[in-house]
């Protein structure tokens, strides 16, 4: 099992969007637990605010530290052991799937969302031990790379999945884009289904979907391909 908790401002905006489908269905099931704090609720002021003006001036607001610790407190309480602490930044390092299937082996995770123009590095030094960004853009607030980060981790804890879906044989396995995906009718459109996938032939229905996937990463994820391992006969197919 793995614990999921979010510190937020707004915990209805990622317990109604996770609460939902495969991950809705791995809470339901006991796979998974998911947990969303207000930071707001350890506001040390009556009017709720976790936000203050910057020192040394400057655009925006900061959010911050006594809330934000005291939340980290609260999500510690839920703890059977030392979490892993994610604060969403663009600072951080890119969130890939490898990384997804090392945190899939934490017992438990807190996600910090920052919003404003940040949160007071103090409280980030004391609490965070990864620092993780989606990409190289900027969001209005954390909770959006969170829920990425919890459905894709999610897909790595045994039993998240059934046995129809899959987790690691799809895209970005072996550093591979997926191959391409049928089903009925056999025509659509006057585009016919590849005859291999209607042959019955597994081994070489295996090779054709092997093939598809080294030229899809060829053409659309040079960077992806270039960490691919090829064997002779992927060398010999891509000569052809």
């Amino acid at each position: 099992m793995i614990n999921f908790h979010v510190l937020t401002l707004f915990p209805e905006m990622v317990l109604n969007a996770l609460n939902t489908s495969i991950i809705g269905r791995a809470v339901s099931n006991n796979i998974i637990t998911l947990c969303a704090t207000d930071i707001r609720d350890f506001s040390e002021n009556k009017h709720l605010r976790v936000d203050d003006y910057p020192y040394g001036g400057g655009a925006g607001m900061v959010m911050q530290p006594g809330p934000v610790y005291k939340a980290y407190e609260h999500a510690l309480s839920y703890m059977k052991s030392a979490p892993r602490v994610i604060y969403l930044t663009p600072q951080g390092k890119t969130f890939d799937q490898n990384m997804a299937r090392e945190f899939a082996l934490s017992g438990d995770l807190i996600f910090l969302c920052g919003h404003y123009e940040g949160i007071d590095e103090r409280v980030l030094e004391e609490i965070v031990t990864d620092n993780v960004s989606i990409g190289d853009y900027v969001l209005t607030g954390g909770e959006l790379a969170a829920m990425v980060m919890i459905d894709a981790i999610s897909r790595m804890v045994p039993g998240v999945l059934s046995n129809d879906e899959s987790g690691e044989f799809e895209t970005f396995h072996d550093n591979l884009l997926e191959y391409p995906q049928y089903t009925r009718p056999e025509e659509f459109h006057g585009r016919k289904v590849p005859a291999v996938l209607l042959s019955g032939h597994h081994a070489n229905i295996e090779k054709w979907r092997r093939q598809q996937s080294l030229l899809r990463t060829k053409k659309a994820r040079p960077d992806l391909f270039a960490r691919v391992k090829l064997s002779d006969e992927d060398n010999e197919f891509l000569k052809s």
